[in-house]
């Protein structure tokens, strides 16, 4: 029996691929979108500029009416850049989460799914979840000796001074230039492959939904819009896992799918991807003899399969993912912005909760969409991987205009989420480090507010064009995720020196810093030399290339600061004495309480999330993985327990993620509301303040004529000098 498609035989092939007996229009197409999108230029419009004045508008209303009937309705710079200090566990996962969800999470994730099988999703969620589980110690640290802090080069020239905050600053500006660059390289791509909208339009407007809002509201605008993100990126989410899992497939089904992709030769594959069934006229290779779509063995994966965690190419993937990340976080202001925003105990919490539940959105979505790419054979090529477009084809051959739709409004909430945060910060940067440390000192906490605004204004106009430029280029989005690694790496150690040994050097960090980035550079140079005998931006982008720049650039810094402050470098630092180097603009002390301050409780903290962030690291990056080399390539049943724990997974991070903010917030909630109702019925607040009292002492009097007031055997009575307690005397 041969494949047949529309009258023509392919050439040597027995079975066809699964996607076209449903779909065989895809016979002959070197692409799947072939520049034909499957939504009009005005959805994308309404996405891309209609959401982005939703959510300013929402987000506006809800800050104003938080501020006009809730118990803190002072509207200070501490409040614009802190949101006060107490923010509560759920909140804190749900920014978190929202945070970390980029345009790479949601694209990038099912890309190397596409190019390595099921070891591509679970690498890049691991990889990339233990950085927030280990910042959480950093969080919990930062509470404890520098509460008082802003930004994280606050504290970096508190202890350290000026040319180590000069340092810092710079490396935490590539970190937010970075991120942003990559959420608009995936978002504008996606956009222009949906809605045919231009990408130099698209990377222009998609900022403008993050500006209104974020200069509107500030901190506090940015984690109520980011809990509404984060519960659209989990219903898009379960959407898409269940419909790929539950309604269309099963895991068995994917399985032998999986199976059939691998089974193809080269010789039956290029029969396939060709436009007449023969291997003379097949677009299946490039002219370097490169694979350009996903058939036929995966070179590096134990006996070529998908159904593997044994694959060197995954494995190299994940290292990279690892120390990239780390980077992107530690030397990220946004993750240290959230962590001053927290109250004590949800900083520990909320990030270790965050990162539990961010795993999901990774291995679920990828493990689904990624897995589904490769198994039905859909017509993507590498080029469009490679651009993250790998989860609007398959959501779009799955459920048509619908698909593609939900793609990308789940996309617009990753990039205006990380988008809002990635403004915040650098605006707190500039306003708190450049702008009030050198230029004005005694800066009022308008002129603060005026200065951050302005700055998120100025600094998404500049993304815009910076990733106009990357994509001209020819730099996509998977070309900078590698990439990071090697310019922030050399940060990461001396960051977290700075805030657990106190004997970290400020010169040994500034040396290991600039001289970790100078060696990562040059070994990734000599490496895309070495390998190809040339370098270029193909190159330079290979996995073992990028490889050597990450490596180089974390290991380096970290042996280089240890060596120096061990050796070189013998002061001891007094902890105690940081957070009186840094100070407030307005004397604005929310979040900074006695409550807040105690030690005993702060270090209870610590251990916690020491213990559990390091322990759920351990799990993560070593024990899992090595637990699934003795299955070498997946059973079925082994596969369907796969699938089971993805879809568990985003099934129980997408209902506590939803629910437990709304329920620690329903005091708030109430109070809005009831405020809301007092005014409309025409009562003011003081009115209203005014009657809380004579409530509560009606509701005592009455409580006592209906005998319910406590007795004296059940109050806490306390007794007369010399009177033997009533308990006592009963014994």
């Amino acid at each position: 029996m041969s494949c047949i498609v529309d009258g023509t035989t392919i050439q040597g092939v027995d079975v066809c691929p699964q996607s076209w007996s449903e779909s065989p229009e895809y016979f002959g197409e070197s692409s799947y979108f072939g520049g034909q999108p499957p939504l009009s230029k005005a959805v994308g419009y309404l996405v891309v500029v209609g959401f982005g004045l939703l959510f300013s508008i929402f987000t506006t209303v809800v800050v104003y009416l938080d501020k006009a009937f809730s118990a803190n309705s002072s509207w200070t710079s501490e409040q614009f850049n802190t949101a006060g200090r107490m923010v509560k566990t759920g909140l804190t996962a749900s920014v978190i989460i929202s945070q970390w969800t980029w345009a790479a999470t949601l694209l990038q994730s099912s890309n190397v799914a596409w190019q390595y099988g099921v070891s591509g999703p679970f690498w890049y969620a691991s990889g990339a979840t233990i950085q927030i589980l280990v910042f959480g110690v950093l969080a919990i640290s930062l509470k404890d000796v520098a509460p008082s802090a802003h930004t994280m080069c606050e504290i970096v020239r508190a202890r350290w001074g000026k040319t180590a905050h000069l340092t810092f600053l710079f490396f935490g500006f590539c970190a937010n230039i970075i991120v942003t660059a990559m959420l608009l390289l995936g978002g504008a791509a996606t956009v222009e492959a949906l809605t045919g909208v231009n990408y130099e339009l698209a990377s222009f407007l998609i900022p403008w939904g993050v500006i209104l809002y974020t200069s509107a509201g500030g901190l506090k605008a940015t984690f109520m819009a980011s809990y509404l993100h984060t519960m659209i990126i989990f219903a898009v989410l379960i959407t898409m896992i269940t419909v790929v899992y539950i309604k269309v497939y099963s895991a068995d089904q994917m399985y032998d799918f999986l199976d059939q992709t691998v089974s193809y030769t080269t010789e039956q594959c290029e029969a396939i991807y060709s436009t007449d069934g023969t291997p003379e006229t097949s677009f299946f290779m490039d002219d370097s003899g490169k694979k350009q779509m996903a058939c036929g063995p995966v070179a590096g994966n134990v006996q070529g399969s998908y159904l593997t965690m044994i694959s060197s190419g995954g494995l190299m993937f994940g290292i990279i993912n690892i120390i990239g990340n780390f980077g992107t976080v530690f030397v990220d202001q946004s993750y240290w912005q959230s962590a001053i925003a927290a109250r004590p105990s949800s900083a520990a919490r909320g990030y270790l909760l965050g990162g539990i539940c961010w795993f999901a959105i990774p291995f679920s979505l990828a493990t689904s969409l990624g897995l589904a790419s490769t198994a039905l054979m859909l017509p993507i090529n590498s080029g469009e991987a490679g651009s993250g477009l790998v989860p609007p084809a398959v959501a779009d051959h799955l459920l048509g205009q619908a698909g593609s739709a939900l793609i990308l409004i789940m996309l617009f909430m990753a990039i205006v989420s990380t988008g809002s945060a990635e403004s915040i910060a650098v605006s707190s940067l500039i306003a708190y480090d450049i702008y009030r440390e050198y230029f004005n000192p005694e800066a009022t906490g308008k002129q603060i507010l005026w200065v951050s605004r302005i700055v998120i204004v100025c600094f998404g106009i500049f993304m815009g064009l910076f990733s106009i430029a990357l994509n001209a280029m020819g730099l996509n989005l998977g070309w900078v995720y590698l990439f990071m690694g090697v310019v922030i790496g050399s940060a990461v150690i001396p960051l977290w020196n700075m805030m657990t040994w106190s004997k970290a050097s400020g010169k040994g960090a500034v040396i290991a810093a600039w001289s970790g980035f100078a060696l990562a550079v040059t070994a990734w140079l000599s490496a895309a030399h070495i390998t190809s005998g040339s370098i270029s931006v193909a190159t330079l982008g290979d996995n073992r290339v990028m490889l050597s720049g990450n490596l180089v650039a974390i290991l380096s810094s970290g042996f280089i600061h240890f060596v120096y402050s061990k050796f070189f470098d013998n002061e001891v630092f007094d902890f105690d004495t940081l957070d009186a180097k840094i100070q407030l603009v307005e004397q604005d002390l929310s979040g900074l309480g006695a409550e807040q301050q105690d030690k005993a409780y702060l270090k209870k903290m610590k251990k916690w999330i020491t213990v559990r962030g390091w322990g759920l690291t351990i799990i993560l990056a070593i024990v899992w993985p090595l637990m699934s080399v003795p299955a070498q390539v997946f059973t079925k049943d082994y596969f369907a327990f796969w699938v089971l724990v993805s879809v568990a997974w985003g099934f129980g991070a997408a209902i506590i993620i939803s629910l437990l903010p709304l329920i620690e917030s329903q005091d708030e909630i109430y109070r809005v509301l009831n405020g809301m109702k007092n005014s409309m019925c025409g009562k003011k607040m003081e009115e209203v303040e005014a009657e809380e009292p004579l409530k509560s002492i009606r509701k005592q009097t009455m409580d006592e004529d209906e005998g319910f007031a406590d007795t004296p055997d059940e109050a806490e009575v306390e007794p007369i000098e010399g009177e033997v307690p009533p308990a006592e005397e009963a014994a």
